[in-house]
């Protein structure tokens, strides 16, 4: 399934979908499970913004990644050529809600720097090779990773 999500057609059918199957999951299971943890063997970090616009909520499912400080998230966007939304509002505020298999906590997000970031990045793609696949189509755009401390 990782490598069907990497895709074309699993980005197609995955990008607009899979984060409401996560939250459909994590609510089903009281936040012990997730729809990726089925599918990919993976769970979902659940991760809650503020919108930069809105002032509003915004929660999207995401791969975690360990880290001494807490848990790092890459800004993939499954390989779009932007930044994904929840990038732009923890630069903008970095205080944000973590949840993981039944696990909730308050985190302050910081971008990892180049050396950081590169770990971070090998050892996500331990979990999920497709991030290499979209590498490529992001084309310009420098993917991320940002790491979730908790506060």
């Amino acid at each position: 399934m990782r490598k069907l999500i990497a895709t074309k057609l699993g980005v197609t059918i995955f990008r607009p979908t899979a984060h409401h199957l996560d939250r459909i999951a994590t609510k089903l299971t009281g936040g012990r499970g997730s729809a990726s943890r089925i599918v990919t063997g993976v769970p979902a970090l659940m991760l809650t913004t503020t919108g930069v616009k809105s002032g509003q909520p915004r929660t999207v499912a995401l791969f975690p990644i360990p880290h001494p400080d807490g848990l790092a998230v890459i800004a993939s966007n499954f390989g779009g050529l932007k930044h994904p939304a929840w990038y732009h509002n923890l630069k903008a505020n970095p205080r944000a809600t973590v949840s993981v298999e039944g696990d909730t906590w308050d985190a302050v997000a910081r971008m990892a720097p180049p050396g950081e970031r590169d770990e971070i990045w090998a050892k996500g793609l331990e979990i999920y090779p497709g991030w290499r696949k979209y590498e490529i189509t992001s084309g310009d755009r420098h993917i991320e990773a940002f790491v979730l401390v908790r506060s």
